[in-house]
């Protein structure tokens, strides 16, 4: 039999968490059609895999590429990592836009010029990523806040029966279009104003689909375990699925939490409740330099916060709240201040560049108040976006060693040129599933091989319902990851974090090579994909 494509004399990693074995994997018209022994199969194209793991292609379950994609379909970043399907929608999601909602109301930051960022339903964005060409598989979840702001705007009320009534509606149109659940932020504006009643009733929705619940919790530090109690709360009260997106603790007074997170969810498991997470393996966050500053005087949008900075009598209280912390989240106590805060974004006219700390710029420009130069920068340059170093990589390990813990960037998947010179990076973007691959399961054991693989691939996708994806058996959708064990590697750095990772040999998104001998071929065979209703 001749087929599209053989694999031949990898160490297969199937992402079940079995063991590997040696063998070929063939392929044909984009699924996987035979595997181990498969006899005298011939390809019309080969690639030898003598050395190297094969394993399905890594899921991003927390992706934010929907504007580096836009500009560059290839998503660079994630494929010499082996990522071969992104996954959107914390918070905000691209669609629906509907209601008394508005494009201004879609704030990720700064758009790339040429990117657009609202389209009127979820699928729509998706299938015209799709029918542009795009390198890795694409899936959303809905943003809570687009159901919020459909029908409340940037309001800061809690919503009516109505409101409810109308938000669950739009919700449940989505879901038939194949969206994966409803993704929240419950601490960026306008997503710090739902009550957990509110997402109850999206989560009831939920149940009724199956789909997931994720959420970034209301909070990672000083109220963490009433964060984690409020999304299992919202699982027991609705019987949806639920999932912690980038679980940590935030915060030096925080980091001896983990154990008991861990433990409140395993008991919640034990008892019935279906809760995941995912993690990024890194110690610094990231996030817009602006959300430093107390959600209170987000409220009115970008435009207003910008107002209150360039007012005196505004900004008094501002900077007092941003050194006093209070009841909110505090990025800045939390990163222990200035020293803490590292720029991403380059802004040279205000005398700011990449990998400086928000206190040696404060020190440059003779600030004695190093949050007066917080605010400077946030009204000079909005979008500006900083790593804060608010957590622990030992809790971090200790996370991932549980079975049920699975892999995000929390980031984008932009290209290392031109295009991109002045886009601000994480070294997460280029290094997150080569790091977990390289450090935790190479050099530190944290788990298997085996287990890592199966983090990435068959436990996301089957938590996200993505049918035939995450796993290598016969009938499965051939996206592959080919890689050497040995040399894989992140490079990405703090001081230096827009290097591409080592190790991956080919990458194949629906059986097409969009990674061959360790070279991006340009091939845009992703697809968008649905939550499986079956």
């Amino acid at each position: 039999m001749q087929v599209d494509l053989v694999v031949r004399e990898g160490s297969v990693v199937d992402g079940s968490g079995s063991p590997a074995f040696d063998g070929d994997v063939a392929i044909d018209a984009g699924r996987v059609v035979a595997i181990g022994d498969v006899g005298a199969t011939r390809g019309r194209d080969e690639i030898d895999a003598r050395g190297c793991v094969v394993c399905p292609g890594f899921v991003n379950v927390l992706s934010h590429a929907y504007f580096t994609l836009q500009t560059d379909p290839r998503g660079l970043s994630d494929l010499y990592q082996g990522v071969t399907t992104q996954v959107f929608g914390e918070g905000v999601s691209l669609g629906p836009v509907a209601g008394a909602m508005t494009e201004g109301m879609v704030e990720f930051g700064a758009v790339p010029e040429g990117t657009r960022r609202s389209w009127p339903r979820l699928r729509d964005f998706l299938e015209e990523l799709q029918s542009r060409g795009v390198g890795q598989n694409v899936a959303s979840f809905v943003g809570a806040d687009n159901l919020r702001m459909s029908v409340a705007g940037l309001e800061d009320r809690p919503l009516s029966d109505d409101d409810i009534g109308s938000a669950c509606a739009l919700l449940e149109q989505e879901l038939a279009d194949g969206a994966l659940g409803v993704g929240s932020a419950l601490i960026y504006p306008p997503g710090t104003y739902a009550t957990t009643s509110e997402l109850i009733a999206y989560a009831c929705v939920l149940a009724r689909y199956d789909a997931l619940y994720i959420s970034h919790l209301r909070n990672e530090g000083d109220h963490l375990l009433e964060g984690v109690e409020e999304l299992l709360d919202i699982a027991r009260a609705s019987g949806a699925r639920a999932e912690i997106y980038h679980l940590k603790t935030a915060g030096r007074d925080n980091w001896t939490k983990m154990r008991e997170v861990l433990n409140r969810i395993e008991a919640a498991r034990a008892a019935g409740v279906d809760v995941t997470a995912d993690i990024y393996p890194y110690a610094a966050g990231s996030t817009a330099l602006a959300f430093a500053i107390p959600p209170p005087f987000h409220l009115g949008g970008p435009e207003r916060l910008r107002e209150r900075l360039g007012d005196p009598r505004e900004r008094s209280p501002i900077a007092d709240a941003v050194r006093d912390g209070g009841d909110w989240e505090s990025l800045w106590r939390m990163s222990g201040g200035a020293e803490g805060v590292v720029i991403l974004s380059n802004h040279p006219d205000i005398g700011v560049t990449p990998g400086s700390t928000v206190a040696e710029i404060a020190k440059a420009r003779g600030d004695v108040d190093p949050v007066t130069t917080l605010l400077d920068i946030v009204l000079a340059a909005p979008h500006a976006d900083a790593a804060y170093f608010i957590g622990n990589e030992d809790n971090i390990r200790l996370a991932f060693e549980r079975d049920w813990v699975s892999v995000g960037s929390d980031s984008d998947a932009p290209a290392v040129d031109e295009r991109f010179a002045d886009h601000p990076v994480h070294p997460r973007a280029f290094g997150s599933f080569a790091r977990v691959l390289g450090r935790y399961a190479r050099d530190e054991g944290i788990v298997t091989l085996e287990q890592a693989v199966r983090r990435m691939t068959s436990l996301p996708a089957t938590t996200l319902r993505l049918r035939d994806r995450g796993a290598l058996r016969v009938g499965a959708h051939a996206d592959v990851a080919i890689f050497s064990a040995e040399d894989v590697l992140d490079t990405a750095t703090y001081a230096n974090p827009a290097s591409y990772a080592r190790g991956m040999r080919h990458v194949l998104v629906n059986g097409t090579a969009a990674l061959r001998d360790g070279r991006p071929t340009g091939a845009l065979a992703g697809r968008a994909l649905r939550r499986d209703v079956s």
